[in-house]
């Protein structure tokens, strides 16, 4: 095989140590290995730039073993061409795995060029990650604490979300701070509903008549508190976030491609799409970018999220089409946005979603929904042009021949005989 890379280095990364190997091609066109061990520590990595650049060494792999191969990124990648590769794609042939031949693989792979780097950002991009990342896993505990509540009441038999439709709403937050504070009389409770809670007054007595004791108060009180943290944190997250997006360093890293939006304009495109608000669209340019160029197509753009149909078919037999794994942050922002968007009024992706529900499914829908979205993305980003909404009467206008078929059969299934006959275009 052709060799590509002279001198090439392969890394087998761990949490207390890594193995090197250095692999050289010498003038008379022969391969020597150098290898070594070195710690984690941070003398210990910038000991191992130094023997790397003693060799000239060009171009480093090392495989994505959970967060471990951070710091030597953030340490190496300004001193070397470095290559993050998938462990699925570069496993070593079954039998005789040792740390030290999987350093010799990777570094074999590099230097014939069979290995492809995943997407790492630049380092404000990878902190912009870090904190729109966080912000999503507290949101989950909010939920999950919110969720706990409702256990609770249901265990003193306290029927408020049989009523309500959100318990930790306006109204429901009122009567849980009431209960905490020891009010048991439900006609009280009920009198604290606002707004248009307050035309279910009636079935509210009736739900908010239980068992509280002082163990149920004193896990709502815990519970509620832990939410009103949570909230606070989620809060103060949010202005991190857009402090952030607002710097110079962040705002010059996207300048830096030709193909770059400026985040800002960035933003304001996204927030045309039905169903994207300004978090989402946050969300989803920490985790891309601005710069679309580094997806060769909008299908490329897919596949990296996880939102194309899988390929599995043998014989002339389609096996199955289930969705490949991607980016779980990007493909869940935008699953998100897609159930935003099919409950949006007389737009395209609303006008999409009831048509493949009705044959595929909520779940499928929703799916080639975001698949949808992110295709429009794609190419906002690249042509820097805002969202154009098709309309919901679009699926009607392609191949009007068919639709007409298609009424007809429909009328003739009622019993009526219909003759469809073109009518001249009126100039």
């Amino acid at each position: 095989m052709e060799i590509i890379v002279a001198c090439c280095a392969g890394i087998d990364v761990h949490k207390k140590r890594v193995s090197v190997c250095v692999r050289r091609v010498g003038p008379t066109g022969r391969v020597t290995n150098k290898l070594r061990e070195f710690g984690t520590m941070t003398g210990d990595i910038l000991a191992l730039g130094d023997w790397l650049a003693k060799y000239d060494v060009s171009q480093v792999a090392m495989e994505s073993m959970g967060v471990y191969w951070k710091p030597l990124w953030n340490l190496l990648e300004d001193r070397f061409t470095l290559l993050l590769c998938n462990p699925r794609e570069v496993k070593q042939v079954p039998g005789r795995k040792t740390d030290t031949r999987d350093c010799q693989w990777l570094a074999q792979l590099l230097q014939y060029g069979l290995l492809r780097s995943s997407f790492i950002p630049p380092r404000p991009q990878r902190e912009l990650r870090d904190l729109t990342r966080h912000r999503a896993q507290v949101v989950g505990e909010k939920t999950r604490a919110a969720n706990r509540i409702q256990k609770v009441l249901e265990d003193a038999n306290i029927k408020l979300a049989s009523v309500a439709s959100d318990v930790m709403g306006k109204s429901g937050r009122m009567m849980l701070e009431a209960i905490i504070s020891g009010e048991e009389d439900p006609k009280r409770l009920a009198d604290l509903a606002q707004r248009k809670m307050r035309a279910k007054i009636p079935e509210l007595r009736r739900a908010l008549r239980g068992g509280v004791t002082e163990h149920h108060r004193y896990m709502l009180r815990t519970l509620y508190d832990h939410v009103q943290y949570l909230e606070k944190t989620i809060a103060g997250l949010n202005e991190h976030i857009a402090l952030v997006l607002g710097c110079d360093e962040l705002n010059e890293e996207r300048s830096q491609g030709e193909a770059a939006v400026p985040f800002a304009e960035a933003q304001a495109l996204l927030e045309t799409v039905p169903g994207i608000d300004t978090c989402a669209a946050r969300t989803i340019l920490a985790e891309t970018g601005t710069d679309m160029s580094r997806f060769p197509t909008p299908g490329h753009f897919a596949s990296w999220a996880g939102l194309c149909p899988g390929n599995n078919e043998s014989a002339g037999k389609r096996k199955s089409g289930k969705t490949t794994h991607g980016n779980r942050w990007l493909k869940r922002v935008l699953t998100q946005s897609a159930w935003a968007a099919s409950h949006t009024k007389d737009t395209y992706l609303s006008a999409q979603y009831r048509r493949l529900a009705a044959r595929r499914g909520k779940k499928r829908a929703l799916v080639a929904l975001a698949h949808s979205i992110q295709v429009s993305i794609y190419a906002m980003l690249e042509q820097r042009v805002t969202y154009t909404d098709l309309g919901p009467e679009h699926f009607q206008t392609i191949a009007p021949h068919k639709r007409a078929k298609h009424l007809k059969r429909q009328i003739e299934k009622l019993g009526y005989a219909v003759t469809i006959e073109e009518l001249e275009h009126v100039a």
